[in-house]
């Protein structure tokens, strides 16, 4: 890792989009300066469709050079910026990387569970989540982050997947985190990294809960039932600050 001087930076972004907040917490753990641009997935600018292969976010324009996909956006920054979020040891590094992959396979878990339409695909999408956690919390170490007092990249990975339970949990019927102390620990940690804190913004919550109300699943139909009192613990969650 060398830290070089940059081009200027712009992240074309989604407010809801897990994978801009790994990007986004990794630039501001390294101090980056860069400019955000937020876009509508739903209805998205041409401009936008030529730099982007996949039509998806984040998106990091350097200079007049294109990077896509978040987890070549962060390696990009780990081999151009310091500090190092990567172990040193190449053993570790491997690691880390894989565990990366298991919070995207963990991400697609999370959709189908709020997804689903009716109690059946909801229990078993819940189930395969369980799953995941209870595999998850085999791997932590002792914390506060995956890995110990360091923060990395594998931190910035699943503090978007912790987050989403923010707003299930009130309504969900299920503490995926009960039987798991060392991921409600980090999770717990997570909450009150300024890198991560700032990675939404204050109203990523309500447009959280509101999305998935338009799903029309089981989880939707739930928050919406509930939306007076899922709008009122939202606001005060812990993740809940101003980029």
């Amino acid at each position: 890792m060398t830290t070089t001087s940059h081009p200027p930076l712009t992240l074309i972004s989604h407010k809801l989009c897990p994978y801009v907040q790994r990007a986004v917490i990794a630039l501001k753990e390294k101090q980056v300066d860069y400019q955000r641009i937020d876009i509508d997935l739903n209805a998205k600018p041409k401009w936008f469709l030529a730099l982007s292969p996949l039509g998806k976010t984040p998106v990091l324009r350097v200079g007049h050079d294109v990077v896509f996909e978040s987890a070549v956006i962060c390696e990009y920054l780990e081999d151009t910026v310091g500090p190092a979020l990567h172990p040193q040891d190449a053993l570790q590094r491997a690691r880390h990387r894989a565990w990366i992959e298991f919070a995207s396979a963990t991400l697609n878990a999370i959709w189908s569970f709020y997804t689903a339409q009716d109690n059946t695909a909801y229990e078993a999408a819940a189930a395969v989540l369980a799953d995941r956690f209870r595999q998850l919390e085999k791997a932590v170490g002792d914390g506060p982050h995956f890995s110990g007092e360091r923060f990395s990249l594998v931190d910035a990975a699943f503090a978007p997947v912790f987050r989403y339970f923010d707003v299930f949990d009130a309504v969900s019927g299920i503490d995926f985190f009960a039987d798991a102390p060392k991921l409600r620990a980090w999770r717990a940690a997570l909450a009150q990294r300024p890198s991560v804190r700032s990675a939404v913004t204050e109203e990523y919550a309500s447009l959280l809960a509101e999305f998935v109300i338009r799903q029309g699943g089981v989880l939707g139909r739930r928050l919406l039932a509930a939306a007076p009192a899922v709008r009122l613990k939202s606001s005060l969650s812990a993740y809940s600050a101003a980029a």
